[in-house]
């Protein structure tokens, strides 16, 4: 996943409780060798390869997975689109590469989920346009954990925590407590800007500090805006609360490309949907239903704790 991962769980048997993190751990690995697209082997890889040829069969998996992508694509008006990996494979964070202005324009003329042709009859995909690919990034971490919680349910595991980098999700309370989620400072790790108490939801992270460089005050990451193939800059960071961890995933990314104003209200008009977002100022903005001192009603979601300097 080139993530952390990580699981806590609760069961009155021990062998049980080692069984369900292996199974998660096997889980992980199961996926990252599917969907990675650094992986030659993996079904992505293969389909980033040969799609632009002739169709590909994938597994139901994957093909799923690449339809929802495709229905949030049109939910969100583009803002998330899986094909801006036809610009982003030019970014190198690590080595600080960027591709110049003229590079990104003809490769972000590539970025169009329409560019995918699937065939529900054979999953079989195809691209309509040489030079299209695809990644995953912003949707395979969350799928995985909610693929690992299915999992747990199913060997009798009500009480868990899993986490794949920014994505996670949790079933039941934390020992007779809600389980607590930070979010933290966009430009201090060391600082969290807020906690928050829950259960048996999940909670994604898009931040501008994953995965970045700097070059000449400007910060380069890795959430790419498909309509400049650039890195969007309205905001540090997006925290999506919400029934799994897939919606969470995708809709963090989605939000971070759609800026303040967008990003808020397409959450707001979302049902069982929180955001808390932070600026590029650093300014912290909440969602209409997830208010900072505002005592929630019977049943509601606990509100964000702001965390005092």
């Amino acid at each position: 996943m080139g993530t952390r991962i990580t699981v806590e769980l609760s069961h009155a048997d021990a062998a049980i409780a080692r069984q369900g993190v292996d199974a998660v751990m096997a889980e992980m690995r199961r996926i990252d060798n599917s969907m990675s697209p650094w992986i030659e082997s993996s079904e992505l890889a293969r389909l980033n390869r040969e799609a632009a040829d002739h169709p590909v069969a994938v597994s139901e998996e994957l093909f799923n997975l690449i339809k929802t992508s495709i229905e949030f694509s049109r939910l969100t008006g583009g803002a998330f689109d899986i094909t801006f990996a036809s610009v982003g494979f030019l970014y190198d964070y690590r080595k600080g590469v960027h591709p110049d202005a003229l590079q990104r324009r003809e490769a972000t003329e590539l970025i169009n989920y329409r560019n995918l042709v699937l065939d529900d009859a054979t999953h079989r995909i195809s691209y309509s346009k040489p030079g299209v690919r695809i990644d995953l990034g912003g949707i395979a971490k969350g799928h995985a954990v909610d693929r690992c919680i299915t999992l747990l349910q199913s060997l009798g595991i009500h009480q868990a925590l899993v986490t794949a980098g920014g994505d996670s999700r949790m079933i039941g309370d934390r020992w007779g407590r809600p389980w607590s989620i930070g979010v933290r400072d966009p430009r201090n790790e060391n600082k969290l800007v807020a906690v928050i108490p829950l259960e048996d939801v999940a909670v994604s992270t898009s931040g501008d500090y994953e995965r970045y460089f700097e070059e000449d005050g400007i910060r380069y990451h890795h959430i790419i805006n498909p309509e400049s193939g650039d890195s969007a800059r309205e905001l540090r960071s997006v925290t999506i609360i919400g029934p799994d961890a897939t919606t969470t995933d995708i809709l963090s990314t989605s939000v971070f490309v759609l800026g303040l104003e967008k990003g808020l209200a397409l959450v707001n008009r979302l049902p069982d949907i929180d955001a808390i977002l932070v600026d590029r100022h650093g300014a912290m903005h909440y969602s209409e239903d997830l208010q900072p001192a505002r005592k929630p009603e019977s049943g509601a979601r606990p509100a964000a704790a702001p965390v005092p300097d």
